[in-house]
């Protein structure tokens, strides 16, 4: 065999030698952040195993919401998802009157359902409900997707977590919000939702030729808002109803017309429906802070000139 052929040999065997078996690394990766072991393959304690089995910490909270959470007995577990695409059948956005019931119980199902795996997803990682939940919802001709976002928490160990529900809940408030609510005595309960579609109401050939050269409300569109409006919100009232809430905090509207049916309007409004865990309500004692690190505008006095 020649030298060349040999050295050839010596650096294919050299390289097999220093591959990385990407599967193992995973799995030793997995292991050390399951609390089994240390990254370095070293045996844990049993009393760090205990505080490691939980799994490493994956959020989105940002590190003064994290010790917030803390001071007031919780901690945040890890990022869930909850995802849900629903079909709309075909023909529900020709010109039609009143609602377009297709449309709205396909949002409805996709937040619906997006929002119980979300909940399922938090309690199979230990937690007891989701913060700073981020929703968004797209709304195409042929179907709607709903996507749902946020951190599990759950109460530290010997902390109260005052919680009442069987089941995890799931809220949009951010973790200074929860916290404060937790400290007035107050308890988020779940996501409360509603949207109505609704048909503009056809305009008669003369209304629209006079209306083209006036400068008028459009009274077609005015009416299908309010419409969508009264519908949404009495949905969302209802669901917080049905989750045992007594209130919804921190809500959120989107409306308007769609690029795809501008005959159409659409009204959505959700929050977080909260109710009251203690006997009572607690007065939050609210301190000012002023920040001394803002940014300060500059700007040259003839700027200001003509």
């Amino acid at each position: 065999m020649s030298e060349q052929s040999r050295m050839s040999e010596q650096k294919q065997k050299d390289a097999k030698d220093a591959a990385v078996d990407l599967r193992e690394e995973m799995l030793r990766g997995a292991k050390a952040l399951s609390g089994q072991q240390s990254p370095q393959g070293q045996h844990v304690p049993q009393g760090q195993q205990d505080r490691q089995g939980k799994g490493g910490v994956t959020s989105d909270l940002s590190i003064d919401e994290t010790l917030l959470l803390h001071a007031v007995g919780w901690e945040p577990v890890d990022l869930v998802f909850g995802v849900s695409t629903v079909s709309i059948p075909p023909g529900w956005w020709n010109w039609g009157q009143g609602e377009i019931e297709a449309a709205s119980e396909a949002h409805q199902r996709a937040v619906s359902t997006a929002s119980s795996r979300l909940r399922h997803e938090c309690g199979q990682v230990g937690g007891r409900g989701v913060v700073g939940v981020r929703i968004s919802v797209v709304v195409e001709p042929s179907h709607i997707d709903a996507e749902l976002v946020g951190t599990a928490i759950t109460p530290l160990t010997g902390a109260s977590g005052r919680s009442r529900g069987s089941e995890p809940f799931v809220s949009d408030l951010s973790a200074r919000d929860f916290t404060l609510l937790h400290r007035a005595g107050w308890e988020p309960v779940g996501l409360a939702y509603g949207t109505s579609f609704v048909y503009v109401p056809r305009r008669s050939a003369g209304t629209a030729l006079r209306q083209s050269s006036q400068n008028v409300e459009l009274t077609n569109f005015t009416q299908a808002m309010y419409a969508a409006r009264e519908s949404a919100m009495e949905r969302m009232q209802s669901s917080a109803i049905a989750m045992g809430g007594t209130g919804i905090v921190a809500v959120q509207v989107t409306e308007g017309p769609m690029s795809f049916a501008r005959h159409a309007v659409r009204f959505g409004a959700w929050g977080t429906s909260v109710r009251l865990a203690g006997d009572s309500h607690h007065y939050a004692d609210p301190q000012v802070v002023l920040p001394l690190d803002d940014v300060v505008v500059e700007f040259e006095a003839q700027s200001l000139r003509n």
